[in-house]
C-alpha cells in the first residue's frame, strides 16, 4: 500500500471519529498535516482522544507515530507551513534534546480543529533524571525550580517528552517505579496537588489516579509553575465507562466504544485524569493503530480497578 493511500486511509478514519464527538472538522486542516507526513507514516500507534471538561466535549486529536526520515518531524513541520519559524527556546529544544539522548519513538499530536501542536521524543531505554535532562540548553527553567518537587513525590525518571509548539509548553512524562506503577499512596497524590495549590480531588478522581503507571507535568519557559499535572493508568482493551471517575457525555461514550481501529479484539482505550488551576478534566483516547508488540503488553494487564 502506498503512503497516499495510507494517509488517505488515516484522513477518513479521523473525520469518523471527529463525527463521533461533534467535533467541527475541515480538510483543510487535516489534510495539510498527512500531506506533509505521508512519507513519515509507519505501522506504529495511532491514538485519537477527546476530553471531557465541565461536560463538554469538542476537540478530536490524533497522535501519530513517524518516523525521522531526513528531515525530523520538527523541520517537515516547518516545511509543510504546519508551523511559524520563530526564534523561541521551543524551537531548539528537540535538537538539543537529540544531540545528548537516543531518541527510539516520535510521534505528532494534532487537532482537527487546531492543527499540528505538538512533537513526543520517546527515550524508555534512556530514562533521563529531572536534575540532568534541566541542563540541556533550552529546557525551560521551570524544569529545574520544580526537580526538587518532583523528587519528594517519587518523580525522577523522564521517559518521554512532549513539545507544544502552539502553546509553548513541555510536558515531561515521568516513568513510575514498578513498587508504586498502578498502586500509588493516595497521600503521595495529595501531597503534591496540595504544593501545587490545586484543590482536592474528589475520591473517585483520586482512586483513579492513584492507579497510574505514568505521571505528567506541563511546563513553560515564562513561569516556575506546573501548568498542569496529569496521571495515566496502563491503556488496555475494554475500557468500561462505568469504571472512570466522571460520567461521560453520550457523545464521548459512543466515541470509546464506537472510534474506528484496525486490529484483531476489542479497541484499546487509554485515559488520563488531569489536574490544573482551572480544574479537573477526563481525558480518554482509543488507540487506531498499534504495533502487534504493544498490543500484546497492553492487553497483558488487568483491567483497572473501579475506584470505589
Amino acid at each position: 500500500m502506498s503512503r497516499g493511500t495510507e494517509a488517505e486511509k488515516l484522513y477518513l478514519a479521523i473525520e469518523e471519529a471527529a463525527r463521533l464527538v461533534g467535533a467541527s472538522f475541515s480538510r483543510d486542516t487535516v489534510w495539510p498535516v498527512l500531506e506533509a507526513f505521508r512519507d513519515a507514516l509507519t505501522d506504529g500507534a495511532i491514538i485519537f482522544s477527546a476530553q471531557l471538561n465541565a461536560g463538554r466535549v469538542g476537540e478530536l486529536e490524533y497522535t501519530v507515530q513517524v518516523s525521522p526520515g531526513d528531515l525530523g518531524p520538527y523541520a517537515r513541520a516547518l516545511a509543510g507551513g504546519l508551523l511559524p519559524p520563530t526564534d523561541h527556546p521551543v524551537a531548539a529544544l528537540l535538537s538539543d534534546i537529540e544531540e545528548r539522548i537516543a531518541v527510539d519513538d516520535y510521534f505528532i499530536d494534532c487537532g482537527v480543529a487546531d492543527g499540528f501542536k505538538k512533537i513526543y521524543a520517546q527515550f524508555p531505554g534512556h530514562l533521563q533524571k529531572v536534575a540532568e535532562f534541566a541542563r540541556i540548553p533550552s529546557v525551560p527553567d521551570s524544569v529545574a525550580a520544580n526537580a526538587a518537587l518532583f523528587a519528594r513525590h517519587g518523580l525522577e525518571e523522564v521517559a518521554l517528552v512532549g513539545i507544544n509548539y502552539r502553546s509553548r509548553t513541555l510536558n515531561l512524562y515521568f516513568q513510575l517505579p514498578p513498587a508504586v506503577a498502578g498502586a500509588l499512596d493516595p497521600r503521595t497524590v495529595l501531597s503534591l496537588l496540595r504544593e501545587m495549590g490545586l484543590p482536592e480531588p474528589d475520591e473517585r478522581m483520586l482512586a483513579y489516579a492513584c492507579t497510574a503507571y505514568r505521571v505528567y507535568a506541563t511546563l513553560g519557559w515564562d513561569s516556575p509553575d506546573i501548568r498542569r499535572i496529569s496521571f495515566a493508568p496502563v491503556p488496555s482493551p475494554g475500557l468500561d465507562p462505568a469504571a472512570l471517575p466522571a460520567r461521560l457525555d453520550p457523545r464521548l461514550e459512543h466515541f470509546v466504544r464506537s472510534a474506528p481501529y484496525t486490529y484483531a479484539g476489542e479497541p484499546v482505550n487509554a485515559s488520563a485524569v488531569k489536574w490544573s488551576p482551572g480544574g479537573d478534566h477526563l481525558d480518554l483516547a482509543v488507540y487506531h493503530q498499534i504495533s502487534p508488540l504493544l498490543l500484546k503488553v497492553f492487553t497483558s494487564h488487568a483491567r483497572p480497578v473501579r475506584p470505589a
